[in-house]
This record gives structure tokens, sequence and C-alpha cells, in this order.
């Protein structure tokens, strides 16, 4: 009877691992993925994610998904909400989109976007 308990238990905390892994919630992620939310960051952030993979960014990058060169122009939102939303769960605003949720902070969305008006505002390509 007892090891039915331990094993029960360490299913549970397996169960709750598992879905701290996939699922992280937004505190704990802005707790373990905090970063400078500057355009350096950024520009450090899309290369560690990968985005140019699918994503133009200035001179280099996918055609699979949207160019990003001039996004934080293009939308007409001044807040940048939705860019926002879409970095935090791309599935929550698009079901089946092909873009994954690569569970960023707060302070990496923001750094992303940093970069990319910095871009913008430049209307140069990265270094």
């Amino acid at each position: 009877m007892r090891h039915r308990w331990i094993g029960l238990a360490a299913l549970g905390v397996l169960i709750l691992g598992l879905w701290l892994v996939l699922h992280p919630p937004r505190p704990i992620l802005n707790l373990l993925k905090r970063v400078d939310p500057s355009p350096e960051t950024g520009a450090m952030l899309v290369e560690r994610y990968g985005c140019r993979r699918c994503h133009r960014i200035g001179d280099r990058g996918g055609i699979l998904a949207p160019d990003l060169n001039g996004i934080t122009r293009r939308v007409e939102d001044p807040a940048h909400v939705v860019l926002r939303l879409w970095l935090r769960d791309p599935q929550g605003i698009k079901p089946g989109t092909a873009m994954p949720n690569f569970h960023l902070s707060d302070s990496e969305i923001e750094a992303i976007l940093a970069y990319l008006k910095e871009l913008d505002r430049q209307g140069l390509p990265p270094q």
C-alpha cells in the first residue's frame, strides 16, 4: 500500500514538472528569463530563437513567414499590443499558425520589440 502512494506521488510530481516545462506560467517565465529590454538584447534573442529561419529581418532571413522589416510602422496599433500578444502566444491569436510558442518572458518580448523598433527607426539592415 505504501509503495502505491509513493508511486502516485512520483507520478504527480512528474506530471507537474512536465506541465511546468511545456506550459510555464507567466510569473515563472518572467522570473527565470528576465533580460534587459534593450535593442541589443533583442538582437541577441532574435538570433538565439532563430527568428530569421522563417522571417526576413533587415537584409537577412527566410521567406516562410512575414517579412518583419517595418513591422512596427505597419501595424495600426501604436502601443504594439497585438505584436506583444502574438509573441506571447501565437496560437492564442491565430490557432494553427506555424509560429511556435517560444515561451518568451515579458522582458524578452520588450527586448525583441525594441530591436525591431530600432531597425525600423533607422531604416537600416542589422549589423
